[in-house]
C-alpha cells in the first residue's frame, strides 16, 4: 500500500519537473517516512540554510525552491534520531528524495548536559539521570514545575521540598540538599535557600534534567542530594508558537464534614511562548499567568511571569555565541501551615498563622561562549538574582536577597580519548532582613574533571573540586570535595555504570538566623550551625528494548547514601533570643548521621501497531532511611523523619488518530517518622488539634489515579479533558498538609 502510494507521488513529483522547467530556482521534494513501519511522519522539520525551513505534510510530504549550489539538509523530528544530508543543485534541477527516519532509542538515545556539563547519551552516563519531556506536562493538565517533579520515580516533593531517594525529609520551607537550575544557573533563593517553584519556566521548556546522586564536585553546595535543571529551548530557523489555556474545579473532599466553601473553588493558566531565529540571531519568550483560589480555606494564589531568551551566533568569527537570558515574576499568595482541627477543619487554615506573601523574583543571565571545532569551548555565565518578599500582616518578617553569580569554565579534547573539563564559579549575596537580619556572603570555589576512553566501550571519569565559604566576617575552611564513575557498554543495548560522590551544604541564611512566631510556632536562631556532608554511590545497568514495532529500556540501580551532620529543625526548650528565658519552640541543629540504602527499577516501552501507538512507562523505589551510631557503626532503630519505604508509578498512553489516552497511578507507602511534636501528649494539641488521632488511623499510604483524554481537532489545535485523583483518596504530606481531592479541568492547546 505504501509502495503504491510512494508510485503515485513520484510520478506526480515528474509532473512538477515540468512546471518548474522555466523556473530559476531548483526544487527539492520529497517524502519523509518511518524507516522500520514505513508509515509517512507527518510535522518534520526540514531545515535548509540560515532562517529557512518547512515542515512535511499530514502525508510525510514537502517541497521547498532553493538557490542553487550545495545545500545543507537537516531532518529533525521529536522520538527519531536526526538525518543530515548535503546536495549539489543546478539551476532548473528539480531533486526528489525520500527519508527514511530511524526511530531513537526512547531515552537511550536521548542527550543531556547536566551531569557533565557537556552533551552526552544518557545510556553513556555513570548515575542515574530521569529526563521529562514538555508533551508529559501538557498531557498531564501540569501548570507548576512543583507537580511534575512530585510525579517522578524516587522523588517526593513535600509541602515544597524536593527528596531524591529520601536525601531529604521536610524543613519548614528552608535548606535544600537538591539544586534546581535553569540552563545550568542556580536558582536557589539565597536567603532561605529554597527552591522557587512557582518561577521555574515551563511555557518554554525543552526538557528537565534530573540527576539522582550527590553532584557537588561541578555544582557545589546544595547539590548533596542532586540537581534538577531546567532546560530551555533553543530558536530554530522554523518559527514555533506554542500556547495553553486550561481552567479546573475542585471536586468536594471524601470527608463531607471538611467542606468549607459554597461557591466553586476553580483554578486557571494561561501560558504562551514563541521562539525563532533570524539569521544569527534566535529569540525565545514565554509568561504565563495562574490563579487559584484554592481548596483550602486562606490558601489561595495568583501568579504572573516573563522569560526572555537571546542568543546571537557571531557572523565574523565563527564559534562565538553570546547573548542573555531574563525572567521576572511576581506572585501573591497564602501559605497552608496548620489546620484548625481534625474533626471540621482541617481544610480551613488556622487564622493565626495564616500570612499573605508578596514575592517577586528577577533574574538576568549573560553569557558568551566559543566553540573551537569541538577542540577546546570556554564559557562564560553570569547570574543577578533578586527575591523580595513582603508580608503586609507581617513586616517583621520581610526579606531582599540579592544574588550574583559567575562561572568560567573550559571543555578541552586533550587526546582523542581524553576530555578535561576545569571551571571556576564565584558567588556574592547579600541579604537585608530584620527577619534574618543583614548578611553578606561569598563562595568560591575551582573544579575539574577528567573523561577517559582506555577503548570505545569504557568511559571512566573522575573530579575534584575545593570549595571556600564566607559568611559576614567569619571563614569557613576550604572543603575537596571528590567523586568518580565509569560506564560499560557490555553489549549492543547493554550498559553497566557505577559511581561515587560526595557532598557538601554550607546551611542557608534562614537556618541560622531566622527568628521568628508564627501562632503558636516558635522559631529560633543558630549561628554556630554547621555545614552538613555526605557521599552517595550506585551500581547500575540499562538495558535498550529493540524489536519491530517497539523499543524500550529497562533500568536497575542500587545505592548507599550516607550524611553526616545533617541539619533538621528540633522541637526543644530553647534560650530567648531577647529574654534568655527557656521557651518551646524550633531549632536548625546538626543531629542526624544518617544512611540510607535501597533500589530502585525502571522501565519503558513505546509500541505501534497500525494507527495504534502505545507508550508504558513505570518505576519503583525502595529505601531503607535509619539513623546510626558513629561510633558502633550500627543503626540505632530510628528511621529518619518525613520518609517512606517504598514509591511506584506507572504512566500507560495510548494514541489513535485524532484521539490520546492517558492513565497515571501513584504508590506511596506510609511516612515512618515524624517530629515528636506532633504525638507527644504535651505539645500534640496546641500545634495540631485532633492531628495525633488522626496519624493513628490514616498514615496508611496512599494509591492514585489521574487520567486524560485529548482530541486533535486539526495539526494545530487540541482540546483535553483531565481528571486527578478519579477515586477521590484523602491522604496527606507533611503533618496538617491535606492534599487536593479530585478536581477536573478543561484545556485548550497549540502549536504552530
Amino acid at each position: 500500500m505504501h509502495g503504491m502510494k510512494r508510485i503515485l507521488h513520484v510520478v506526480s513529483l515528474s509532473i512538477c519537473v515540468f512546471l518548474h522547467g522555466s523556473a530559476q530556482q531548483a526544487v527539492v521534494q520529497g517524502e519523509v517516512f518511518d524507516l522500520n513501519t514505513h508509515s509517512p511522519l507527518s510535522g518534520v522539520h526540514v531545515i535548509y540554510g540560515e532562517g529557512h525551513g518547512t515542515i512535511t505534510s499530514p502525508e510525510g510530504w514537502f517541497s521547498f525552491e532553493i538557490t542553487p549550489g550545495t545545500i545543507s539538509l537537516v531532518f529533525k523530528y521529536l522520538g527519531y534520531q536526526t538525518h543530515s544530508q548535503s546536495l549539489i543543485v543546478n539551476r532548473k534541477d528539480t531533486v526528489i528524495l525520500t527519508i527514511g527516519l530511524i526511530p531513537a532509542f526512547s531515552e537511550i538515545d536521548e542527550l543531556v548536559v547536566s551531569p557533565s556539563k557537556s552533551e552526552q547519551k544518557i545510556s553513556e552516563l555513570n548515575v542515574s539521570t530521569i529526563l521529562i519531556r514538555p508533551a508529559r506536562l501538557l498531557e498531564n493538565h501540569i501548570v507548576t514545575a512543583e507537580e511534575i517533579i512530585n510525579q517522578t520515580p524516587g522523588i517526593e516533593v513535600m509541602d515544597s521540598q524536593a527528596s531524591i531517594r529520601g536525601g531529604s525529609g521536610y524543613a519548614y520551607g528552608v535548606g535544600s540538599r537538591v539544586l534546581v537550575m535553569i540552563d545550568g544557573m542556580p536558582a536557589l533563593a539565597a536567603d532561605a535557600g529554597n527552591i522557587k517553584w512557582s518561577f521555574l519556566p515551563l511555557e518554554n521548556l525543552s526538557q528537565i534534567e534530573i540527576i539522582k546522586g550527590a553532584s557537588s564536585v561541578l555544582y557545589g553546595s546544595s547539590a548533596l542530594n542532586g540537581i534538577i535543571n531546567f532546560r530551555t529551548q533553543e530558536a530554530t530557523p522554523e518559527p514555533s508558537v506554542q500556547f495553553s489555556l486550561s481552567s479546573g474545579i475542585y471536586d468536594k473532599a471524601r470527608n463531607k464534614s471538611w467542606v468549607w466553601w459554597d461557591t466553586p473553588r476553580m483554578y486557571h493558566n494561561v501560558s504562551f511562548s514563541f521562539s525563532r531565529r533570524y539569521g544569527n540571531t534566535g529569540i525565545g519568550i514565554g509568561g504565563k499567568l495562574l490563579y487559584d483560589n484554592g481548596y483550602r480555606r486562606l490558601n489561595d494564589e495568583k501568579l504572573g511571569s516573563l522569560n526572555l531568551k537571546i542568543k546571537r551566533h557571531a557572523a565574523k568569527i565563527e564559534g562565538l555565541t553570546y547573548g542573555a537570558r531574563m525572567s521576572a515574576g511576581y506572585q501573591e499568595k497564602t501559605d497552608f501551615l496548620l489546620w484548625e482541627d481534625a474533626d471540621t477543619g482541617a481544610l480551613r487554615q488556622n487564622e493565626a498563622t495564616a500570612n499573605a506573601l508578596h514575592g517577586l523574583m528577577l533574574t538576568i543571565d549573560p553569557f558568551v561562549s566559543f566553540d573551537n571545532n569541538g577542540r577546546f569551548k570556554h564559557d562564560l555565565s553570569m547570574r543577578y538574582q533578586k527575591t523580595r518578599n513582603r508580608l503586609p500582616e507581617s513586616s517583621q518578617n520581610n526579606s531582599d536577597a540579592t544574588s550574583y553569580y559567575t562561572e568560567y569554565q573550559l571543555s578541552y579534547a586533550v587526546l582523542q580519548k581524553l576530555d578535561l573539563i576545569a571551571g571556576a564559579a564565584g558567588t556574592f549575596s547579600r541579604i537585608i532582613s530584620p527577619f534574618y537580619e543583614n548578611h553578606n556572603g561569598l563562595n568560591l570555589a575551582g573544579y575539574t574533571q577528567l573523561d577517559y576512553r582506555p577503548f570505545n566501550r569504557l568511559k571512566l571519569q573522575a573530579g575534584l573540586r575545593v570549595e571556600h565559604n564566607r559568611l559576614d566576617d567569619v571563614s569557613d575552611k576550604l572543603i575537596p570535595i571528590f567523586r568518580t564513575g565509569l560506564n560499560y557498554q557490555a553489549g549492543k543495548f547493554t550498559f553497566l555504570r557505577a559511581s561515587f560522590g560526595q557532598g557538601y551544604r554550607y546551611p542557608s541564611i534562614a537556618e541560622k538566623f531566622a527568628t521568628t512566631t508564627i501562632g503558636s510556632i516558635r522559631i529560633f536562631p543558630n549561628p554556630g550551625i554547621e555545614p552538613e556532608s555526605g557521599w552517595s554511590a550506585e551500581i547500575g545497568v540499562k538495558q535498550g528494548i529493540y524489536a519491530k514495532n517497539s523499543t524500550g529500556q529497562f533500568d536497575l540501580s542500587v545505592f548507599y547514601t550516607r550524611s553526616d551532620k545533617l541539619i533538621e529543625y528540633i522541637f526543644g526548650i530553647y534560650p530567648d533570643p531577647v529574654t534568655h528565658e527557656g521557651v518551646y519552640g524550633f531549632q536548625a541543629v546538626n543531629t542526624e548521621h544518617a544512611r540510607i540504602y535501597g533500589f530502585e527499577i525502571e522501565t519503558a516501552l513505546n509500541r505501534s501497531f497500525n494507527a495504534f501507538h502505545t507508550g508504558i512507562h513505570a518505576g519503583y523505589t525502595y529505601i531503607y532511611p535509619a539513623e546510626y551510631d558513629i561510633n558502633s557503626n550500627q543503626n540505632t532503630g530510628e528511621f529518619l523523619k518525613y520518609r517512606r519505604k517504598h514509591s511506584l508509578s506507572i504512566t500507560a498512553t495510548t494514541s489513535y488518530r485524532k484521539f490520546d489516552l492517558g492513565l497515571n497511578m501513584y504508590f506511596r507507602s506510609k511516612i515512618l517518622n515524624i517530629d515528636d511534636v506532633f504525638l507527644n501528649p504535651l505539645t500534640r494539641e496546641s500545634l495540631l488539634p485532633g492531628f495525633y488521632e488522626y496519624w493513628q488511623q490514616d498514615n496508611k499510604g496512599y494509591v492514585l489515579l489521574d487520567g486524560f483524554l485529548t482530541f486533535h481537532l486539526n495539526e494545530h489545535f487540541s482540546l483535553s479533558f483531565g481528571i486527578k485523583n478519579i477515586t477521590n483518596t484523602e491522604y496527606i504530606g507533611r503533618p496538617g498538609d491535606i492534599q487536593p481531592q479530585r478536581n477536573y479541568s478543561l484545556q485548550v492547546s497549540g502549536s504552530f
